[in-house]
């Protein structure tokens, strides 16, 4: 029974806290740039975007300019630091105690989120179900990343539960018809963000992946009608 659902992780800020690291990036490359203040206010709410789209967002907001040799310049700096960024505290165990399939579904670049997994060991949970921005015509908001993920595995999205950190990651989902836990335990997040993801339709939002077994039991439960739990089973 539990083959025909799925679990789908965004990969920054839910399988490793890389988030951060971008927002500190590109508010230092942009302060450097525009020599301004209330950078961060702007990046920060839109962390989960690709990056080339936050640096053209803040610039539209703040009124400045910025050209695409910038923008490449500061994508490969966040792209080379965040892949080595630390895992989320507790996923690895979190993952473990899951017995459903599960995919990765990014709005970053292939590439990329091979070498994260690779590098952190998380590729075992995932092996080659991975998705990203690259592999679609549109990335997040759009929900194409996570439809491409629930055809080529041969589920549907309403059978699709989705760990999402940002606001872009969780209306993509939501858009897919997937149900959503908005996860808030990054270094980036903010009290205030768990709102965002909340308004946008997350069906629970939660602090710490020790969280997440039960939350996904829960919703297993709902969507198969069981009476017990399912038993964990590995990746």
């Amino acid at each position: 029974m539990l083959e025909d659902y799925l679990m789908i992780c965004d990969c920054d800020g839910v399988l490793v806290d890389s988030e951060a690291i971008a927002e500190r990036i590109i508010v230092s490359r942009l302060e450097d740039l525009w020599h301004g203040s209330g950078i961060q206010e702007v990046v920060r709410p839109l962390l989960g975007f690709r990056t080339g789209t936050v640096l053209a967002r803040t610039a539209a907001t703040l009124s400045r300019s910025i050209d695409q040799s910038q923008i490449v310049v500061i994508e490969a700096a966040v792209r080379a630091a965040a892949v080595s960024a630390p895992m989320i505290e507790g996923i690895a165990e979190a993952l473990s105690a899951i017995p459903l399939r599960k995919a990765c579904a990014s709005n970053s670049n292939a590439e990329y989120v091979r070498d994260v997994l690779d590098r952190t060991k998380l590729v075992r949970f995932f092996g080659e179900r991975r998705f990203t921005a690259d592999m679609v015509p549109n990335p997040k908001p759009a929900a194409d990343v996570y439809l491409a993920a629930a055809r080529r595995l041969r589920v549907a999205p309403e059978r699709c539960i989705v760990v999402e950190d940002s606001v872009a990651g969780a209306t993509a989902a939501v858009s897919a018809g997937m149900t959503v836990l908005g996860y808030i335990g990054g270094a980036h997040s903010r009290h205030e963000h768990a709102n965002k993801l909340t308004r946008i339709g997350a069906r629970n939002v939660f602090d710490h992946m020790k969280q997440l077994p039960g939350l996904v039991e829960t919703w297993v439960r709902t969507a198969t009608g069981a009476t017990t739990a399912p038993s964990s089973n590995g990746p």
